[in-house]
């Protein structure tokens, strides 16, 4: 196939080389190589200034009518507010700061990378995993200082009946020690297959025949992606108040 493309009569597109990590200066060799901030870097940072933007600069005048950005702004800060306070509680409330970060990282993150020629940073796992296994030791740590050695009535049952409980215990600890794995690669595995998807409609629209019907599977999938990019964002948040309501609560 390779052979065929380089000839100009065939087709070829690699639908994974838009996940790797690249150096912006320099080349293989090059001191600067090394040393250069690569593109997940620069998207990490573009990141944080949408979330600066949306969140600091478009309410600093704190407008009682207020413009769209702000608009956006307080409607994120209600749901996610709305939602913590659903799922964990007033008192989980003073971790609200945390959550509210989380959130409007990993949805400003999955929409910079739904711009064509951008770079999808939660895609990856070391940035989701990093995220993951904070949360996990987090809430894991914050349950013994507030539960002691209570917390790990979380893993006891007391509903079950007696005999049952020393194996739903070890059922319990092999899934809260999953959770941090479970929590980052379903947010990194399903942006990368939707870009990946993507990547492949928009390669097969190059081909005259088959041109009209990638096109409208590229507007398709990506119409998809928007959905899935907001989807994501909430799906992590939410488990994150989960873990911390057990943290809080550990009791069955």
């Amino acid at each position: 196939m390779a052979d065929e493309a380089k000839s100009g009569g065939g087709l070829e597109f690699h639908p994974m080389d838009q996940f790797i990590v690249k150096p912006l200066f320099g080349e293989a060799g090059d001191a600067v190589y090394w040393y250069t901030v690569t593109n997940v870097t620069l998207w990490l940072a573009l990141a944080i200034l949408a979330v600066i933007g949306l969140l600091v600069l478009t309410t600093s005048k704190r407008a009682v009518v207020p413009s769209r950005g702000q608009s956006i702004a307080e409607m994120a800060y209600g749901f996610v507010y709305k939602m913590v306070e659903d799922v964990t509680g007033k008192d989980g409330l003073r971790y609200f700061p945390y959550i509210m970060t989380l959130f409007m990282f990993i949805l400003c993150a999955n929409f910079l990378g739904l711009i064509p020629m951008s770079f999808t940073t939660t895609s990856h796992i070391a940035v989701t995993a990093i995220m993951g296994f904070g949360v996990f030791f987090a809430v894991t740590i914050l349950g013994f200082v507030k539960n002691g050695a209570s917390f790990l009535s979380l893993f006891w049952v007391s509903s079950a009946p007696l005999p049952l409980r020393p194996i739903l215990a070890v059922i319990e600890i092999i899934s809260y020690f999953v959770r941090p794995v479970s929590h980052s690669i379903r947010l990194a595995g399903n942006m990368m297959a939707g870009h990946a998807v993507l990547k492949v409609f928009a390669g097969f629209a190059q081909v005259t025949a088959v041109a009209p019907v990638a096109i409208l599977g590229v507007v398709a999938i990506y119409g998809l992606e928007v959905l899935v990019s907001a989807i994501q964002a909430y799906v992590f948040t939410i488990l994150t108040c989960v873990y911390l309501k057990d943290a809080l609560h550990p009791h069955h």
